[in-house]
């Protein structure tokens, strides 16, 4: 699944090529992929994109009337907002054509087809979906506080107010450090791969329990959770959608990489399973050389 760093760099990319553009065309060939009725998805042709941009793991398209609507430009309540999820699997497929009405056999699963122009300059917009779980999400909605999911999202952990003391007070829970990391209710953009690597930086066990951290572990845990984020989203600016994927499997330390040497002390990477994901960790950096046992309710190996 994409995150803070992977969404940053594609939003960015979008923001660059569609700022300005024109929506030429909007279409649903799956769509259930369209979680909300109002406004109608056919209400996007014509608009024009002010902007692109993340919140969280969304993709979010402001959009204002077009140069031929009567509606003020400037008005808040002309903008409309296309929030995309793409979830474990879905991804964009961007060409330099206007899509055909129905998609290329062959090509995959898509669940939407965008088309913008902006001066002579033409967007072709798939939203794939890989695999058999359909979870792509795709909102057009008014305020971005109507989808739900975004209305319910912590923190950004890369904004100037997300502090060492605002840090520490989201830990105060009985809780796997783990799964605080991941939980978008209390901070927006971290998932599976990124918790990984910032309580490996930490030197932190995955399993250690949030409220049990003391000062000097959640000072180490905030400072590796801002750096990680931070150079990973130095090292996606910049880089096409299709390249994005193989940039972060190329930067992880220990995300995906069982069986590897640990880099920093050269231990054997190990992974706990669980029925829908893992998590992989270094023995020696986090857990004191205990190996975690590798079934869901575990706490250490006796």
């Amino acid at each position: 699944m994409p995150e803070l760093p992977e969404v940053t760099a594609l939003a960015a990319y979008l923001d660059e090529r569609l700022k300005g553009a024109t929506i030429e065309q909007a279409r649903f060939p799956a769509i259930h992929a369209l979680k909300t009725a109002d406004p109608p998805y056919t209400s996007l042709v014509g608009r024009r994109v002010e902007s692109v941009g993340r919140r969280g793991k969304f993709v979010v398209l402001n959009t204002s009337p077009g140069g031929d609507a009567d509606e003020p430009k400037d008005d808040d309540e002309a903008r409309i907002f296309v929030v995309v999820h793409l979830s474990l699997a879905g991804w964009m497929r961007i060409s330099d054509q206007l899509p055909e009405p129905t998609p290329v056999r062959g090509k995959g699963y898509v669940a939407a087809r965008f088309g913008f122009v902006r001066d002579d300059e033409v967007t072709g917009i798939d939203l794939t979906e890989a695999g058999t779980w359909k979870r792509l999400a795709i909102f057009i909605v008014r305020r971005l506080e109507d989808v739900p999911a975004i209305a319910d999202l912590g923190p950004e952990p890369l904004e100037p107010e997300f502090t060492l003391e605002r840090f520490r007070g989201l830990l105060n829970r009985r809780q796997q450090i783990k799964g605080l990391l991941r939980d978008q209710k209390t901070i927006a953009g971290i998932g599976n791969a990124y918790s990984d690597e910032i309580l490996h930086a930490a030197k932190i066990s995955p399993f250690a329990i949030a409220s049990t951290l003391d000062d000097e572990e959640t000072s180490r845990l905030y400072t590796s959770l801002r750096t990680t984020l931070e150079d990973a989203v130095g090292d996606a600016l910049g880089h096409a959608p299709d390249e994005l994927k193989d940039e972060k499997r190329r930067t992880m330390r220990v995300h995906r990489r069982t069986g590897e040497p640990c880099p920093v002390c050269g231990d054997t990477i190990r992974e706990v399973t669980f029925s829908d994901s893992a998590l992989q960790y270094c023995p020696t950096c986090q857990t004191g050389g205990k190996i975690l046992a590798d079934r869901t309710t575990s706490k250490f190996l006796k």
